[in-house]
């Protein structure tokens, strides 16, 4: 029997080389693009097919010696085996063939790729823990690659160099708990003067936890906190009153609160460098008025605010809209930002039309894009439309490519703009995670 070979030419949302072999479609796991490979099949359907590489017969010269041991167990990273340049390279053509094959638009011009630090980078990530008696030992780190089982690790390569350094101690401190049962996962959330692990427990804490979880705090200067259902149950354990969560923009004299499990970007490296692009193709002005959507604690509304402009700022998050009032306050711009809490996947024309006119949108979804948002603007071909309530100019960061291309689809060929520029952000290095920016200009 022949073995198969396969020429990868592109990798997929995944991570997996993309091969086409007699017209099927081959995903290929550990292939990279330019790769010649033989590869072996996992699972076949009628147009593609689902494998991994065998051997490679043509190197790629991105292809680099991944730097952490659990690489190809963790389901945490897809793609350490390729260079951080031959990453963002991938995820650049990644959303360039979005636009096109789904929106079926181009940007006039690429933007240069942000780049930031390529290892302990991530701030916030959510530990799996799992005790298993027949081991007599237990589990903390992410999933396997491809399973729900728990990846045996000891150090995180991606996670800050304590956070990493903390995994054995937190595998000890779970067994020495009544809870080690009950306890499925570790929330880690880094901020610029403490890191807190929130422990999710799912069985209520005995007498007996609390000696150890309070050494466990003192020793390693971290700070301790419990949620035992859902987010309102989040709070501290040990110690009661720590220094709290926090990040900075100085660049724009900011500072935001926050608590852990709440939303804020993983990488505040890349955040910062995200913010002054974003402010370079919005070009906020003072007396503009502008809107925030999707504005979580007002992580892009501030910075707007700070250019004098006046901010309207919405997020479907009671709990961030009141962290976003908070932030407001500390950093007094209270008197230029209005928020609101709203479902944005509920937008309709008469609300968007109710809120008023805006000069220029600032657009920050989750996963599932901003589709009701953007249809809501008036239709270019309909001359009874309220064309007033249409911003001049729109900036959306986008964490899915494929939602963006599908919304960019909408602006260009139904709203009446062009999509001047978009470039990708690299927020999550080794990941397949594809992150990106793009401007809109009304024709």
């Amino acid at each position: 029997m022949n073995t198969p070979i396969a020429h990868i030419e592109s990798l997929d949302y995944e991570g997996r080389g993309v091969a086409r072999v007699d017209g099927k479609t081959i995903f290929i796991d550990g292939g990279l693009p330019g790769e010649q490979v033989t590869y072996r099949t996992l699972r076949r359907k009628a147009n593609y097919e689902v494998a991994e590489v065998s051997k490679v017969l043509k190197l790629s010269n991105l292809r680099t010696t991944p730097e952490c041991k659990h690489f190809g167990v963790c389901g945490g990273c897809a793609i350490q085996h390729l260079d951080v340049t031959g990453q963002v390279a991938a995820k650049q053509r990644m959303l360039e063939d979005n636009f096109w094959h789904i929106g079926k638009t181009r940007p006039e011009r690429m933007l240069p790729a942000i780049y930031g630090p390529s290892w302990g980078y991530r701030h916030k990530a959510r530990l799996r823990v799992r005790y298993v008696a027949k081991k007599g030992g237990v589990l903390v780190g992410f999933n396997e690659k491809a399973t729900s089982f728990v990846a045996d690790m000891d150090s995180c390569k991606v996670l800050p160099p304590h956070v990493s350094q903390l995994i054995p101690a937190m595998k000890e401190l779970v067994g020495k708990l009544s809870v080690r049962e009950s306890l499925p996962q570790i929330e880690v959330a880094v901020g610029e003067l403490s890191t807190v692990l929130v422990l999710r427990i799912l069985a209520p804490l005995q007498a007996s936890d609390t000696a150890p979880i309070k050494a466990f705090a003192d020793t390693h200067g971290v700070e301790i906190w419990t949620q035992s259902k859902g987010p309102d149950t989040v709070q501290p354990f040990y110690p009661p009153q720590g220094p709290g969560l926090s990040y900075s923009l100085p660049e724009f004299d900011l500072r935001y609160p926050f608590k852990p499990t709440e939303f804020t970007q993983v990488n505040p490296h890349i955040n910062r460098v995200m913010l002054r692009r974003a402010m370079q193709l919005l070009q906020p002005q003072a007396g503009e008025r502008i809107a925030d959507f999707f504005c979580g604690l007002g992580n892009f509304t501030l910075p707007i605010a700070r250019s004098g402009a006046s901010v309207f700022g919405m997020e479907g998050s009671a709990a961030l809209v009141a962290r976003a009032h908070e932030s407001a306050a500390l950093n007094g711009l209270q008197g230029q930002v209005e928020y609101q809490e709203a479902d944005l996947f509920k937008m309709t024309p008469e609300l968007l039309a109710s809120l008023g006119h805006f000069d220029k949108w600032l657009v920050d979804p989750p996963r599932d894009g901003a589709m009701e948002l953007i249809k809501s603007l008036p239709d270019v071909a309909d001359a009874n439309a309220p064309s007033k309530h249409a911003p001049q100019r729109i900036v959306y960061v986008s964490c899915n490519p494929s939602t963006l291309a599908r919304d960019a689809g909408i602006l260009v060929h139904s709203k009446g703009y062009r999509l001047l520029a978009s470039g990708v952000i690299n927020m999550f290095p080794h990941t397949a995670h594809v992150e990106s920016i793009a401007l809109f200009e009304r024709v």
